[in-house]
């Protein structure tokens, strides 16, 4: 059987890249799912009956701006209305902008801490009651290795992760009491969209060509000098959400090819 038959999933920012990943390991071990992202449900239809057709799970999605706090908190309570109640929470959604702190755009620093920092608040929050009321649940918040180390260029972003790995350990302590469990993931790079984005972000900083920005700055702090695989992302985030691991809580564990060993 597999180890999560009968559990019921959020992932926030699952149409694409780590977070399409997590929710597609998480329907093959047996979890009804709920994608989630900004764009219209027609326009995702494709990626949610793809995922259900080729896992056999209950896949659905409702979209939401997780930058506006009553939108993310009606995202758990869509879920847990669709599937009635709600056993794993992974909040993956994130932006990145890279630049200078004197030079970094205030709304883009408003926007960043809404979506990385407060969606997560929010949409916990929400969740809780009803993981209290089953006696079981598992969170887990897709942080960064930039929730343990800094970059330049990357302050706002280096912040909100940190704040994710403290809020993850805080909440972790509330509820280790009543079969719930809270942990932070932290990745290195991990080729997606938002990581492409960064690379041409740091080209345009360093006045490099992206391929010797790949090679020079992005998996220079990698020993492995290869990208994380959001498979591999998605396959510790189950392992995280089976009962395996319900001894693991209050953790930031890294995947980051070695960056934060140095």
């Amino acid at each position: 059987m597999a180890v999560l038959t009968g559990k019921r999933a959020l992932v926030t920012g699952s149409t694409s890249g780590i977070g399409l990943a997590v929710a597609r390991a998480l329907a093959a071990a047996g979890a009804k799912v709920m994608l989630n992202g900004s764009r219209a449900a027609e326009d995702v239809e494709d990626v949610r009956a793809a995922l259900a057709a080729e896992t056999g799970a209950e896949v659905a999605y409702t979209a939401a701006n997780l930058a506006v706090p009553a939108s993310a908190r009606a995202l758990v309570e869509t879920t847990i209305a669709a599937f009635g109640g709600l056993d794993i929470l992974v909040n993956n959604a994130g932006i990145q902008h890279v630049a200078a702190v004197d030079a970094f755009p205030d709304d883009t620093w408003d926007l960043m801490m809404a979506i990385n920092v407060s969606a997560v608040f929010h949409t916990t929050k929400a969740a809780l009651p009803t993981m209290k009321e089953q006696g079981w649940g598992r969170i887990v918040n897709i942080a960064s290795a930039h929730g343990l180390v800094a970059s330049p260029f990357k302050a706002p972003y280096t912040a909100s992760k940190h704040a994710v790995v403290g809020f993850s350990k805080a909440v972790a302590l509330e509820v280790a009491e009543q079969g719930i469990t809270c942990n932070a993931l932290c990745p290195g790079y991990v080729r997606t969209p938002l990581v492409d984005k960064q690379v041409a972000d740091q080209a345009k900083v360093h006045n490099m060509p992206e391929d010797r920005v790949i090679r020079e700055v992005i998996l220079a702090a990698q020993p492995t000098r290869r990208f994380v695989e959001a498979d591999e992302v998605a396959a510790f985030a189950v392992f995280l959400c089976s009962d395996a691991a319900k001894s693991a809580t209050g953790a930031a564990l890294s995947m980051d090819g070695g960056w934060t060993a140095r």
